[in-house]
């Protein structure tokens, strides 16, 4: 596997408070304050001039006098990451790194002004204030601040946070936030000496791990970009366990380390995790995981991931989806199918785009947005359920069959992957010789150079890749290509949207797509239940 750096884990010191008036060679340096929490901007200079730049977008001016409803872009990540404070955080940190008083000063400037404008339940304070992840969240950085501030409203202000994090109807249970909640609420336990906050977050720690990391190490949210970050967050949360005198429960410690595999087998070759979900295309684990045994690995969390070979950025990858309905960061995607080969990608998802209210973010979650088939005349039931009902492993090539009710009868796909001389096949039909349609996204390089007789050959340079389709091994034409318009689109990044072609099939009782990198010209036949495609073989029914 790609090497990448291990991010810090944080740590809750047990030193003395230091006031704020040290001298600058005696600034103590915390373990609240010297870890990974802070984003990488804005930075310290950058709050003390007053510009702020939150999740990629342009920098905002707060001005001497902070306006707390500010939300200028009315971006609901832009508002929860202004109201975590943990910009703030960056003066504090600057204070422990060159000692002087400025930064510090403007930090306690910043949060007692904040902490009066924003007082639980109070008129005019906003509501996502108080909302559970900006709660977790602001609790990092007014502890870093309260190991250098000792006052009596920083205190109180923390000890209103606890109140909210142990509310049990307020907490999230197995989800990143939970575990965000209890990371917190032990914080500010330890700090203070409240064995009680340290207890709840560690007992209520166990169980939300349990459930959203299962026991093959799979991410449960459905997106497996999450589980850098639940890993991350783990690390944390055992390692304040360890300087709270708390033993870290075997559930978490294993869970954890079984993640690693799962974010493994869910990063492709070219270094980068294949975005399923509510996961960008630009997500690059920063960890080591280690090089799994298995090239191919189902996941009973929904997931099917394979590949050529570990460590080579040409090999072939592939991803299918199944599993539990729709649910956290998930996306209408199952029987879904994304596949990179050549060393590049090929078959793509719609992406994500934000988390905003938008009729795009909608659409995005959607089956349109995705390689899936639709039963034709049927209605789509959100949230559904799928499963995986057959394999066939080989070292050279691997077949599966994933199957659900999702329009009311039964919509098959079998998926085969060929090696070496790369291919995918993927067959789909309906119960009750109900017609299905499939949808193939392809990635925004690949132009269209020709178009009919059921073949599609798109390009990008020298780089060939080409779609056929038959039915019952008879080619089958009408095919649509759309680039833009209402199928056409693809969300690499954050808040990113991209025309790209879409191929559209016709309908029939049973579609067998074939997609063929690296040509426009291969020599392809279907005859008495075989195909074959440059000399490789296989059955038309693939498993």
């Amino acid at each position: 596997m790609r090497r990448l750096a291990i991010p810090l884990a944080l740590m809750l010191a047990t030193g003395a408070i230091a006031g704020p008036a040290q001298a600058a060679d005696k600034v103590t340096r915390t373990a609240e304050c010297q870890g990974d929490w802070l984003p990488g901007t804005p930075t310290a200079e950058d709050v003390m001039k007053g510009e702020i730049s939150l999740v990629g977008l342009p920098a905002y001016k707060l001005g001497k006098t902070i306006n707390w409803d500010a939300s200028p872009y009315k971006n609901r990540s832009w508002e929860f990451v202004f109201q975590s404070l943990r910009w703030m955080g960056t003066l504090v940190v600057e204070y422990e790194n060159t000692g002087e008083q400025r930064y510090l000063d403007r930090a306690t400037e910043i949060t007692k002004d904040w902490v009066e404008h924003n007082k639980y339940g109070a008129r005019g304070t906003q509501p996502y204030v108080w909302k559970d992840h900006p709660v977790s969240l602001r609790t990092q950085p007014l502890l870093c601040l309260s190991r250098h501030v000792n006052a009596s409203w920083l205190k109180d202000s923390l000890a209103a946070h606890a109140k909210l994090l142990s509310n049990p109807s307020l907490y999230k249970k197995g989800h990143n936030h939970g575990i965000d909640q209890d990371i917190a609420l032990m914080g500010i336990g330890c700090r203070y000496g409240r064995k009680d906050w340290a207890n709840l977050a560690s007992s209520r720690l166990t169980s939300t791990v349990k459930l959203d990391v299962d026991s093959q190490g799979a991410l449960m949210e459905q997106a497996p970009r999450y589980a850098v970050y639940v890993y991350g967050r783990l690390q944390v949360a055992m390692t304040n366990m360890k300087a709270c005198d708390r033993k870290v429960p075997g559930a978490i410690s294993e869970r954890a380390e079984a993640l690693k595999t799962f974010i493994a087998h869910s990063t492709m070759p070219n270094g980068y995790m294949v975005p399923i979900g509510d996961g960008s295309a630009e997500t690059e684990p920063k960890m080591e995981t280690g090089t799994p045994k298995e090239e191919v690995k189902a996941y009973r969390a929904g997931y099917v991931f394979g590949r050529t070979a570990w460590g080579k950025p040409e090999s072939a990858y592939y991803s299918i989806r199944f599993g539990p309905g729709m649910k956290f960061h998930g996306h209408e995607d199952h029987l879904g199918v994304t596949y990179y080969a050549e060393g590049r990608d090929i078959l793509v998802d719609g992406g994500f785009h934000s988390y905003e209210k938008s009729s795009y973010r909608y659409w995005t979650l959607s089956p349109e947005a995705h390689n899936v088939p639709t039963v034709v005349g049927a209605k789509f039931r959100p949230r559904t359920a799928s499963k995986l009902v057959e394999t066939e492993y080989g070292k050279g090539r691997q077949a599966f069959k994933v199957t659900d009710k999702a329009y009311g009868v039964s919509r098959t796909r079998s998926v085969l992957v060929n090696h070496g001389d790369d291919v995918m096949a993927v067959l789909d039909k309906a119960s009750g010789g109900k017609k299905v349609r499939n949808i193939w996204r392809f990635a925004p390089s690949l132009k269209v150079v020709s178009s009919g007789g059921g073949k599609v050959v798109l390009g990008d340079g020298k780089f060939k890749v080409t779609l056929l389709q038959f039915s019952s091994c008879d080619r089958i034409g009408g095919q649509k290509v759309e680039r833009g318009g209402k199928l056409g689109w693809v969300s690499p990044t954050y808040l990113s949207k991209q025309a790209t072609n879409v191929v559209v099939s016709p309908a029939a009782t049973s579609l067998l797509t074939v997609i063929v990198p690296g040509t426009d010209s291969p020599e392809v036949s279907c005859s008495g239940g075989k195909v074959t495609v440059d000399g490789v073989s296989f059955s038309a029914g693939l498993i």
